[in-house]
């Protein structure tokens, strides 16, 4: 752990027919050497994006955790806008490196960006791997701009937490149960319980390999999945009473959409985290293959969160409204008011559904 960081002009993508590749054996070299090339005392940043979900944070803080294991001392881990952890987040090993935004090292030597598509999704704190001397980027997401100076970035991979564990099995880090439960939570999330298209041979084999670590899996499915406040339930309750159908939208694939305010939440004394499994609800009508679910920020701010059964692509139509994800779960930030917001999504869902 001596010398200094791999330093460099940040590397675009590698396209072929502009569908980015998984990362090769080059990139794998270079993110262990940046790493690896850094003294114990060496300041290393770690962000992951607004608003993070399971992936993003379990990622986050299973790398975390297995740098500290090898020696490093100077790690801190954070992401942008309100410090909020998600409260089925909140049992997750190693929350202790977490700072918040505004009281990060103003000059770290690494940067480590997790399940992030885009530079703005790091929001405030981009700023922080624009100026490091060396960035590296883990990510899923096919919308992925590739942003940093070394990317491992597959589009392929269920979650994030595919590439946390490569790179720590690469860097010589054996599993153990606290890294192992970040990375669950992580994989188990993203795949939805091991239900959506991205959940191959190979992810249950990485989920057995977390198993055997002796992680509480039982404790750690109820805290995930089978656990809401009251005032949840009835929040659940209204925004799927106003769920609205749209059969011919998306040339005739349909569309199933609802939406949640800040008054609604204010009123069932919840946070915003709280509606993110909500969408599993809004999704299941069988007359629609997209479904949206839009949750205010701001009084003309709007989160917007997109779900596909396979016949729409919604990175795409995210994509041109600003956002990005995967075929199957992506996302966008709208702005107005919620019929603006839809009708932008409807229209876009009419030119791009094909």
């Amino acid at each position: 752990m001596s010398g200094g960081p791999v330093s460099g002009a940040a590397a675009g993508p590698r396209m072929d027919d502009q569908v980015p590749q998984a990362p090769a054996a080059e990139d794998w070299r270079r993110a262990v050497a940046a790493i690896e090339s850094l003294p114990a005392t060496a300041r290393i940043l770690l962000i992951c994006h607004i608003n993070p979900d399971a992936d993003a944070l379990g990622s986050m803080l299973g790398l975390g955790l297995g740098l500290h294991r090898l020696g490093y001392r100077g790690v801190q881990a954070t992401f942008p806008g309100p410090f909020v952890v998600p409260d089925p987040l909140a049992d997750l090993p190693g929350l202790q490196l977490l700072i918040a935004s505004d009281q990060v090292d103003p000059e770290p030597e690494l940067v480590i960006s997790f399940d992030a598509a885009s530079i703005g999704r790091l929001g405030e704190l981009a700023g922080h791997l624009e100026r490091a001397p060396t960035s590296l980027v883990l990510d899923h997401h096919a919308s992925s701009t590739w942003f940093g100076q070394i990317n491992l970035v597959d589009p392929a991979a269920a979650a994030t937490a595919v590439l946390v564990e490569g790179l720590l099995s690469r860097l010589g880090v054996p599993l153990d149960v606290q890294i192992a439960e970040c990375l669950y939570v992580a994989l188990a999330t993203d795949t939805g319980s091991f239900r959506f298209d991205a959940t191959t041979p190979g992810v249950h084999e990485f989920a057995a390999r977390l198993l055997a670590c002796g992680i509480p899996v039982g404790e750690i499915s109820r805290r995930l999945f089978d656990t809401r406040p009251y005032g949840a339930v009835l929040l659940y309750g209204e925004v799927l009473c106003r769920a609205a159908l749209e059969p011919t939208a998306a040339r005739g694939r349909g569309l199933i959409w609802s939406y949640a305010t800040l008054a609604d939440l204010e009123r069932h004394g919840q946070r915003s985290q709280v509606l993110e499994p909500l969408m599993d609800s809004v999704r299941c009508a069988a007359e629609a293959d997209v479904a949206c679910l839009v949750k205010q920020v701001r009084p003309a701010e709007w989160a917007v969160s997109l779900r596909s059964k396979g016949g729409v692509d919604v990175s795409r139509v995210a994509t041109a409204l600003g956002g990005g994800g995967h075929r199957s779960a992506a996302g966008f930030t709208g702005y107005g008011s919620v019929d603006d917001v839809v009708a932008a999504l409807r229209e876009r869902l009419d030119e791009l559904s094909y």
